[in-house]
């Protein structure tokens, strides 16, 4: 059954919810996460020249915003939830926009790079193409999207007081080709493990 207006108004006010309230908890739970393989991932696939303009989309409290401004790219970070856009903008001095991923407004083709690390899953599966067209309108013709998500075999709901949808490689592959991406490279995560111990999937896309 398709969600409703209402639906996905709770489903974005709960989740946001949780991470404000979680918000200090979540940096000090996270801040210390080596990340680097999906940072080098997206900038090595980015053939426009340096430095670049980024978007951190889902920035959270801004490790992965920090380390790019400090690469001297120029660096926005996105969070739909207040706290964190508040905690990013203080810990890297970098703009952040405080925006929901159900509403967006984004400007176009304005990024040369989008790093959607663990923040897409949180997406309803029947908004994703439209969420996914947006960030397709705001890159710059070539740019590339990186993301990465908990994979799992189409269910979606409720955990933990947030909402997350989990895709596998060809769902996702999908999703992601049907708006216009064409797709670089994907590989699991964490590094070295065997593929059931393996719980992220990340992927790298252009758009032409």
């Amino acid at each position: 059954m398709p969600l409703t207006p209402n639906d996905l108004s709770r489903i974005a006010t709960n989740t946001l919810d949780h991470y404000n309230q979680q918000a200090e908890q979540f940096w000090h739970g996270t801040r210390d996460h080596d990340v680097r393989q999906n940072i080098t991932a997206l900038l090595t696939h980015i053939q426009a020249p340096a430095p670049f303009t980024l978007l951190d989309f889902g920035c959270g409290p801004g490790r992965d915003l920090k380390a790019f401004a400090q690469m001297g790219h120029h660096a926005i970070g996105l969070d739909g939830a207040e706290r964190f856009a508040e905690m990013a903008r203080a810990h890297t001095g970098c703009e952040v926009w405080h925006q929901s991923f159900l509403a967006l407004d984004l400007p176009p083709a304005h990024f040369d790079g989008i790093f959607a690390n663990a923040s897409l899953f949180h997406v309803p599966g029947q908004e994703l193409p439209r969420v996914l067209q947006q960030l397709h309108a705001t890159l710059k013709p070539g740019g590339v999207l990186f993301s990465s998500n908990p994979r799992g075999q189409g269910q979606e709901g409720w955990s933990g007081g947030r909402y997350g949808s989990y895709h596998d490689l060809p769902a996702w592959r999908d999703h992601l080709t049907s708006v216009g991406f064409t797709e670089l490279t994907h590989y699991y995560r964490p590094e070295g493990l065997p593929r059931e111990q393996q719980p992220w999937l990340a992927s790298v896309w252009r758009k032409p």
